[in-house]
């Protein structure tokens, strides 16, 4: 019986810019331009958690978290990288990558509902893409 076919949440469409596939996961970009912020969204129908994956596709997603992770630090600079799962709101397992600033609007909290969100440059964002499909081999 053939797999069912992956498709992104539609709340993930919504909010995110995409930047390319990785093996395992889409990345992503969140609308927002108070953060550097990315989203890695295994592209495994109904995975939820972590361990819905095999070990494999773990192992995986870990190196890919790594890879854009020590992308984002090195394009941004930025103080902190919060990583997350959480999935309270948007059940697809999705991995939150933000590059966060001592002076940053939140911090030291969490990002979530601190600031509306704040569209951002055309341009800006496309340089930061572009930075980073390169950084992460994207082309």
């Amino acid at each position: 019986m053939p797999e069912p076919a992956w498709s992104l949440h539609s709340r993930l469409k919504e909010d995110t810019i995409e930047i390319g596939d990785l093996p395992l996961s889409k990345v992503l970009v969140i609308k927002d331009a108070h953060y550097p912020w990315l989203l890695l969204v295994p592209r495994r129908p109904d995975a939820i958690e972590i361990i819905d994956l095999d070990e494999v596709q773990q192992a995986q997603l870990m190196t890919e978290i790594s890879r854009v992770s020590r992308a984002l630090k090195e394009i941004t600079k930025c103080d902190k990288l919060n990583v997350a799962a959480l999935g309270n709101l948007v059940p697809q397992l999705h991995v939150h990558i933000i590059a966060r600033r001592t002076s940053d609007a939140a911090w030291p909290r969490p990002v979530w509902g601190v600031m509306p969100p704040l569209a951002h440059d055309a341009t800006e964002v496309q340089n930061f893409i572009s930075a980073l499909r390169r950084k992460i081999w994207l082309g």
